[in-house]
């Protein structure tokens, strides 16, 4: 497996992959996943744009943002169901959870990407 280049100086990337963790088994499934984005708050970059559009832009990033954790922990919890050990499975209902969750998250970075018109 290659680290990607984003991840090449984090913590989670520096340990040994065949050394023996502490805790759960999500948990680091999560931390091999990889860092999160997150958006920060300001209004989107683009000058041109008006102000409203602008936060707009902002708010599907953060949209966007939020997605990209909700599906890293929807990830973990599918591998932990395939191969990890049957405690440490967040369960069903978390899992189902975590769709609706994207599919909300998704929704609202769709109505803010939209032109208002």
């Amino acid at each position: 497996m290659t680290t990607p280049k984003f991840a090449a100086n984090t913590p989670a990337n520096t340990e040994d992959d065949y050394a023996p963790r502490n805790g759960s088994a999500f948990i680091n499934a999560l931390k091999d996943i990889g860092c999160g984005a997150a958006a920060d708050g300001q209004p989107w970059p683009e000058p041109s744009l008006r102000i409203g559009r602008r936060i707009a832009l902002a708010d599907a990033d953060c949209a966007r943002a939020g997605l990209t954790i909700a599906l890293e922990m929807l990830l973990a919890g599918e591998r932990i169901r395939q191969n990890g050990p049957d405690e440490d499975y967040p369960g069903d209902r978390v899992m189902e959870g975590l769709i609706m969750a994207c599919l909300a998250i998704n929704a609202q970075a769709s109505a803010r990407m939209r032109p208002e018109e």
